[in-house]
This record gives C-alpha cells, sequence and structure tokens, in this order.
C-alpha cells in the first residue's frame, strides 16, 4: 500500500532553485539525502523534491494545494515571487506561479 508521495521537479541550477522555493515555502529544505537532491516535507507522508537533472529541467509539473489563495499571492508578493493572482479554477480557485525552471535553472 502506498503510504507517502514526493512531488518532484528537476532544474539545471540548484542553488537559484533552492531561493525560489525558500522563498515561496517560508523555509530552506528540510533533507539534502544526496548530491544535487533537495527535500521540502510538507507533510508527514508528502512532500517536494528538487533535483538537479539538466536533460530533464524543465520538463515538471507540481502542483501545490493552497486553502487560503489571497494569503499566499500576498506571501508570493512579499517574496518576489511573479503571479496572476488568485483566479477562478478547480475546486474553490487556484493561482499560478512563475516558476523559471524551463528558462535557465
Amino acid at each position: 500500500m502506498i503510504d507517502g508521495l514526493m512531488a518532484q521537479c528537476t532544474v539545471t541550477d540548484l542553488e537559484r532553485a533552492e531561493d525560489w522555493y525558500a522563498r515561496l515555502l517560508g523555509r530552506g529544505p528540510d533533507a539534502r539525502p544526496m548530491a544535487g537532491l533537495l527535500e521540502w516535507h510538507l507533510g508527514d507522508a508528502y512532500g517536494l523534491q528538487v533535483w538537479r537533472e539538466s536533460e530533464r529541467a524543465g520538463q515538471s509539473s507540481v502542483v501545490l494545494t493552497e486553502t487560503a489563495l489571497d494569503e499566499a499571492a500576498a506571501h508570493a508578493s512579499h517574496v518576489g515571487i511573479d503571479h496572476d493572482g488568485p483566479r477562478p479554477g478547480v475546486g474553490p480557485g487556484s493561482c499560478s506561479w512563475s516558476i523559471p525552471t524551463a528558462t535557465g535553472w
């Protein structure tokens, strides 16, 4: 039985990606299991991995669910992350972050 999940995002510039995700998530990574891999543990059984893998960089998709979109958008603005603001979407709403993985890191 599956009892956990780690979403994965591949990048070329791990340092820039670490900075961006740390600003978005409000903290640095929880683990560095091996060279080139960062992990944020977002719950008891799920999280996000950011992996340096140049060949696949920019081909990842990660969906994060947020219950307080206005606050999330305000936080993103405060820490310098571009976004299009809360908008109608699947469920109660959505907000798209400008994640530059396909444009250089």
